[in-house]
């Protein structure tokens, strides 16, 4: 399996702590709400949810990231996994870790964040830190489509204390489960908003 790190994706517009008034409403709860994303994946799709590890490596010095990451003990480790459901990608992530914690918490690879976190029942805390619009050359040739894809990041708390920080990427596939992600207008306002980053996106092959 390869190593090689991919940058985080070009945001384009995000806003911290939004309310979701520009979302339809399934798409207020998969980015916003507190639940699990694979079990959403998997009770959407009715199948089971596949985790394609991409790389789990040592942080790339300078490289930018979530502030909540300044959180976390280093050494770091990124790990960058695909979400895969029925042989369609759905979705795409990474988090950051301490590189002991991530020894401890995530001894199985190829298996979903959640599922390793809780395996021995101990007691999470997720908070939603932010929402975006995203885009890459890679995304869009996974996800096939040209973007730009919607975004979250939040936190796992684990007796008060900040676990890991995740940041997920979902495709536009999933509009065949929950319908548009927002209107047409509130979609052109999120593109002006972007402004000269969405139409550099636009020209990504």
């Amino acid at each position: 399996m390869a190593e090689r790190i991919e940058p985080s994706p070009q945001v384009l517009w995000q806003a911290a702590n939004l309310e979701g008034e520009l979302l339809n409403g399934p798409w207020q709860l998969l980015l916003l709400g507190d639940g699990s994303p694979t079990r959403h994946l998997q009770l959407l799709t009715g199948a089971v949810v596949e985790v394609e590890v991409a790389a789990m490596a040592a942080e790339p010095e300078g490289w930018l990231q979530p502030k909540q990451v300044e959180e976390l003990e280093t050494p770091l480790l990124r790990r960058q996994v695909w979400l895969i459901c029925g042989g369609e990608t759905l979705a795409w992530a990474e988090s950051w870790w301490n590189q002991s914690k991530a020894e401890q918490n995530l001894r199985e690879r190829h298996q979903p964040i959640w599922r390793s976190l809780t395996s021995n029942r101990t007691e999470l805390f997720r908070e939603v830190d932010g929402l975006a619009l995203v885009n890459a050359p890679w995304l869009q040739k996974r996800f096939k489509s040209s973007g730009p894809f919607w975004s979250r990041h939040y936190r796992f708390f684990r007796q008060g204390a900040t676990l890991t920080v995740i940041q997920e990427v979902f495709s536009p596939a999933l509009e065949r489960f929950l319908g548009s992600a927002c209107t047409e207008k509130n979609y052109q306002r999120l593109l002006n908003m972007c402004g000269d980053a969405a139409k550099a996106a636009d020209q990504i092959a």
